[in-house]
């Protein structure tokens, strides 16, 4: 039975490079595996996926990928599951888009990324997928004392930053994963 999963992860806990592992696996199966990501992540180009240890894959937009599939529903045809990286910058209508694909098409829609922004706020395609989805799955990253991190911190020169746009694209460089209390007391270290 098809399920539409959502794997949400601090900022370093290795959620691009589970999916594609993931990608991967139905790969070696003889089966494919269509990888999205939105159009907003323009970090490593527009289409590709690629992780901070180093692995990579080609991918298709969101937008693209929903555009065409409304226009021609066929166009899943012949795949064995969707991967989605960077999910939270999905909108709402984006994921029921992937649910539906679940419920009438049978084929399973694999979500990664993050859950809350900076400010510890959903993103709205993770406050979606956290109302929805069939399975929430958490990957777990810690800490700089050891505790799990579930917070996201963005930060520059001056330290944690906690007002600003939702979105700024970034990686070690503008942030860093903490634990709820390091989070809240402002502390990088």
């Amino acid at each position: 039975m098809a399920k539409l999963v959502f794997h949400y992860g601090a900022m370093g806990s290795s959620k691009t490079a589970n999916a594609l592992m993931v990608a991967y696996n139905y790969e070696e199966r003889n089966q494919k595996a269509l990888i999205l990501k939105p159009g907003l992540d323009t970090r490593d180009g527009d289409r590709i996926v690629r992780s901070r240890i180093g692995l990579s894959n080609t991918c298709e937009l969101v937008e693209t990928f929903i555009e065409a599939f409304k226009k021609d529903p066929t166009i899943i045809h012949g795949y064995h599951a969707i991967i989605v990286d960077e999910v939270q910058f999905a909108t709402e209508e984006q994921i029921d888009v992937f649910s539906d694909i679940v419920d009438e098409y049978q084929i399973p829609v694999l979500c990664y990324g993050l859950r809350a922004d900076f400010q510890n706020r959903f993103f709205p395609g993770s406050k979606r997928l956290m109302e929805i989805a069939d399975e929430i799955k958490e990957i777990k990253t810690i800490c700089w004392c050891g505790r799990k991190a579930t917070c996201n911190a963005r930060y520059d020169e001056n330290g944690i930053v906690k007002e600003g746009a939702q979105v700024v694209l970034g990686a070690n460089n503008n942030y860093i994963s903490l634990c709820r209390r390091h989070f809240k007391e402002g502390r990088l270290r």
